[in-house]
């Protein structure tokens, strides 16, 4: 959830607000005079961000996503568990 707060609300509470971000994931814009100038989120949630839009920027692999989508469609798969027995994993 994004949440905003300002600079100024934000000083006194940034310790608290840090765990938050950290335990629960939240995300606050900071606003100085009423205009947002900066995002706070958990570091995790931005490297999750970044490998996202790292995915879909790569036109390749999002064509082979959505084959691989089609073929889950179409039961045109394999279990785990079948794959582990075929390579002698299990």
């Amino acid at each position: 959830m994004v949440k905003n707060i300002s600079l100024k609300e934000l000083r006194p509470k940034l310790p608290k607000l840090i765990e938050e971000v950290d335990s629960k994931m939240d995300r606050y814009i900071i606003t100085k005079r009423g205009r947002p100038v900066a995002l706070m989120m958990a570091i995790d949630d931005y490297e999750s961000l970044i490998e996202t839009l790292e995915i879909m920027s790569d036109k390749n692999l999002m064509k082979r996503i959505k084959v691989a989508e089609k073929d889950v469609e179409n039961g045109r798969f394999r279990r785990l568990e079948e794959v582990e027995r075929d390579l002698g994993i299990v």
